[in-house]
């Protein structure tokens, strides 16, 4: 019997303190798999599967391939191997390596009980088919190549080939990104989207050799073939043209953008003439046009808009979209159901459609001939973003690759401790026996109730008249006791590891590494108001995480990109890291703000540091003592600088702030901070919302020239304290709220969940030496944010999120925090790995001096996280073995 959300939370009647009453639904069941049949996510949702579940822990599965016999189902994704599944055993029958250049040996079959996390494999967004014929299968790869798989007599698969593509030539960036794949009836040619190239590509298949290419549009994701075209579609819709405004797409290429919030703002198809060698037309559709279909009767194309909620019905003959359809209940719905794979069944009268952040697979009626007629029917509930779907025909069944997942159990070591880590992947496959009529209605119900649908229409509530101040008002619109909101993002720790040994909060001691002796003022913090034992980060990455802390939101584009992050790693925070197409449709919290004329402040988020020597000769990048003496006023050597990544903030985000960027000290941070913090002071005026980027939490391993991991813990220790004192003793601290949280939690451990982290809450309307355990996350602290200050929901996770509300109370309590001295010296530095004796500890010097710290996360997280722990624990006590990733590092 499967439980739904119903089960897993409790309805409370709140009383405030001044006897209003509202209907809050919470829960303080942790995030994981608590239950046999329900999987509890770091973003509101429940999961409730339909039908049997094949786990594939290790794996993010991206592509699926039914064979044209229906006794395989081929699954890919990011990893270094092709799976197979048997669809009437529901497992995993063989494992196959992919090919590399030299396939004249028999190569060996992986044994299906093993999954070789060591291999790289970077599998592409999508891109997996086989040949009519079942004698071949190709998987596209983002390392610029189409892998080639044999099919032998009795079914199994075995590497065959490389076809290697032509090089794509972006900016920065030569490899192709191959994507979607299609083959021609006879088999004899292959065609491949090149996402980089903006080019489709016509491969022959006899030797992989280019003989076509047709420009296209930007960034192609899907290509079908129908009635001798092709159709492509493309993410990021029409090639820009001279004068159009334009924005980032990855490697220095381009994309349009909206005048407003610069943002991604076309999608399209292209149609290729195949006989005439030419593009006879480009269709706009929707944002993030992505997933093709075909209709059995080869009479239409279905294009799934990601970033629009809805379907393009493109008439074939007529080249033109004849229908939209909307993949939620009607469109004034908020951004949520993320439609990103197509599937029709053999009668053509239904289609069924993988709604990524519904967690569910849309069931439509497909009638195009009838106007209007093609309709949504229901949901049935998937895993965790699925991302991939196939019709069986013989079994009259889905089959549904979901991305994202869970691990079913804590790894457990041989001395029975046992945790988790973000980079625990463990997405699945689910094989769904088509519902009945009977039986879609309740499981559309399942899947709202999954989504909190009740949450969702809650936060659509207007507000009353005649509403006492609150300090977080019971809806959106009613009057609060606070007006300024301070966020403070940081970078990359887990509950445990920072919080482990506090006495009053659910950690685990021994885990912890970096406790009150090295963060004396966020000890202070918790304990003098607020601690957060139950409370997790939304991604588990900066790539997402910075993306979940300003817009609430991972869309396809994203949970795609981790294979590889082949276009750019869209934290925001580097010259490579700028990507419009990865930015939610909905906007981000400041296109929120500014909307509904509220003024902020944003410190360093989605900034790209440009600090440099003030002398121009000199040669290489300020060093960490350079910047600490350039901080300490011991110098003027360092040039303090930053660009916005997304030029909507740059009215108002300080150039001369520095958001990531580890030779810069927190120190300077706090210090800019608390300096403009004087002059709002003077004029009597502060923004409504201030942002503050405050990252050197990440740390710089023990490279030698950097301070010890310790020190960066100190100093970002210090600087929170020094923020949240000198807010508190400010004119405006009687109507301020101030919340700090992790972006994400860099693959630490942690014994409840890989996404738990550490969260503040401080205002004189919080709550005084409080343990709150309600299930909290990213998306709560920006719901409450927007909850303070009258903004409505971007999208379906800001609005099906928990406001805040048991941490604050509405009687006020204005003592003001006051910081305390830092412990370890911030300008402890690492040694010279000739000076250390531990020869362990000497290897992990030698070796984080080779880590890339100058650019977010491009340190390993699993070796960063082995440095860290013998660096605080000493290499005799053994780094927790269920701590190691399942996954490969290669895109962190």
């Amino acid at each position: 019997m499967v439980r739904g959300w119903s089960l897993m939370c409790w309805m409370v009647v709140a009383s405030t303190a001044l006897g209003q009453e509202a209907a809050i639904e919470r829960t303080t069941d942790l995030v994981g798999r608590w239950r046999d049949d329900v999987i509890s996510t770091p973003v509101n949702q429940v999961l409730t599967p339909y039908g049997r579940q094949v786990e594939l822990a290790g794996l993010r599965p991206q592509a699926l391939a039914l064979s044209p016999d229906g006794k395989r189902l081929l699954v890919s994704g990011k990893t270094s191997e092709l799976l197979v599944i048997d669809i009437d055993q529901a497992k995993v029958v063989q494992r196959v390596a992919l090919p590399g250049e030299d396939q004249q040996k028999p190569p060996a079959v992986v044994s299906p009980n093993i999954l070789n996390p060591d291999r790289k494999g970077q599998v592409s967004y999508t891109g997996l088919t086989f040949s009519h014929n079942g004698k071949r299968v190709y998987l596209s790869n983002v390392d610029g190549s189409i892998k080639v798989f044999a099919v032998a007599e009795d079914g199994a698969i075995q590497p065959a080939q490389v076809f290697h593509l032509p090089e794509a030539n972006a900016p920065r960036r030569k490899p192709e990104i191959p994507s979607g794949l299609a083959m021609s009836d006879d088999d004899a040619r292959l065609y491949v989207c090149g996402n980089l190239s903006n080019k489709l590509l016509e491969l022959n298949t006899a030797d992989g050799a280019l003989l076509r290419s047709w420009d296209v549009g930007v960034a192609p994701y899907d290509v079908v073939l129908v009635a001798g075209k092709a159709f492509v579609s493309n993410w990021g819709g029409r090639r820009p043209g001279s004068g159009d405004l334009t924005g980032p797409a990855g490697q220095g290429t381009e994309v349009h953008v909206d005048p407003v919030r610069y943002i991604a703002s076309e999608g399209s198809v292209s149609i290729i003439d195949l006989a005439g060698n030419r593009v006879s037309r480009e269709l706009l559709t929707g944002l993030h046009a992505s997933a093709l279909a075909v209709s059995p009767d080869r009479r239409f194309v279905v294009c799934a808009n990601a970033g629009s909620d809805h379907l393009s019905l493109i008439d074939v003959a007529r080249e033109a979209v004849v229908e939209t359809v909307w993949a939620k209940n009607k469109p004034s719905d908020l951004l949520g159901a993320t439609p990103n794979a197509l599937a029709f069944d053999d009668s053509g009268r239904r289609l069924f459609v993988a709604n990524g952040t519904q967690n569910a697979v849309a069931v439509f009626h497909f009638d195009p001939d009838d106007k209007g007629d093609t309709k949504l029917e229901g949901l049935i509930p998937a895993g965790w973003f699925p991302g991939a779907i196939a019709f069986d025909a013989r079994r009259k069944s889905l089959c549904v690759a979901n991305i994202k997942g869970l691990p079913l159990l804590p790894k457990t070591q041989k001395d029975g401790k046992k945790g988790f880590n973000s980079h625990h992947y463990h997405g699945s496959v689910s094989l769904m026996p088509l519902p009945s009529k009977e039986d879609l209605p309740k499981l559309s119900e399942r899947a709202a109730r999954n989504l909190r649908r009740g949450a969702i229409a809650q936060a659509a509530l207007p507000a009353r008249e005649n509403q006492p101040p609150r300090a977080v008002p019971e809806r959106i619109g009613e009057p609060s006791l606070i007006q300024h909101v301070v966020y403070v993002i940081k970078e990359n720790r887990t509950y445990d590891q920072v919080l482990g040994a506090h006495k009053r909060g659910r950690g685990q001691a021994d885990l912890c590494i970096f406790g009150a002796d090295v963060t004396p003022n966020q000890h202070k913090l918790v304990d003098e108001f607020v601690l957060l034992d139950n409370t997790y980060c939304a991604g588990i990455l900066s790539a997402d995480g910075h993306q979940w802390s300003t817009t609430a939101f991972g869309t396809d584009y994203m949970e795609k990109s981790f294979a590889g992050f082949p276009r750019s790693y869209p934290d925001g925070m580097g010259e490579d890291d700028k990507d419009a197409l990865a930015y939610s449709p909905a906007g981000f919290l400041w296109d929120n703000v500014v909307a509904h004329k509220k003024t902020i402040r944003n410190y360093g988020e989605f900034m790209g540091p440009k600090v440099r020597w003030r002398d121009a000769t000199r040669k290489g990048v300020p060093d960490y003592l350079a910047c600490y003496r350039t901080w300490k006023g011991e110098s003027t050597e360092v040039v303090f600088q930053s660009e916005p990544s997304v030029e909507s903030i740059r009215p108002f985000s300080p150039t001369d702030y520095v958001g990531w960027e580890m030779a810069v000290p927190d120190q300077y941070r706090a210090d800019f901070v608390i300096r403009e913090l004087r002059e709002f002071e003077k004029k009597g005026e502060y923004p409504n919302l201030v942002i503050i980027c405050l990252p050197n939490d990440h740390t710089s391993g023990t490279s030698p020239g950097s301070p010890t991991p310790a020190s960066c813990m100190a100093d970002n220790d210090l600087a929170l304290g020094r923020i949240v004192e000198a807010l508190s003793h400010s004119r405006f601290w009687d109507k301020m709220a101030v919340f700090a949280i992790e972006d994400d939690p860099q693959a630490g451990w942690d014994h409840v969940s890989g996404y738990r982290t550490t969260a503040y809450c401080v205002s004189p309307y919080a709550k005084r030496n409080a343990v709150v355990s309600t299930q909290y996350n990213t998306t709560s602290v920006i719901r409450t944010i927007e909850q303070i200050l009258g903004l409505p929901p971007m999208n379906q996770f800001d609005a099906s999120a928990t406001p805040m509300f048991d941490c604050f109370i509405d009687k006020p309590d204005f003592r003001p925090f006051d910081s305390v001295a830092n412990r370890v010296p911030l300008d402890q530095m690492n040694p010279d790995p000739k000076a250390i004796r531990d020869e362990v500890l000497r290897e992990d010097a030698v070796l984080s001096a080779q880590l890339n710290f100058r650019e977010v996360d491009k340190a390993p997280e699993d070796t960063l996280n082995r440095i860290l722990w013998r660096a605080r624990k000493g290499s005799a006590i053994p780094y927790p073995a269920w701590a190691i990733g399942l996954a490969d590092d290669d895109d962190d």
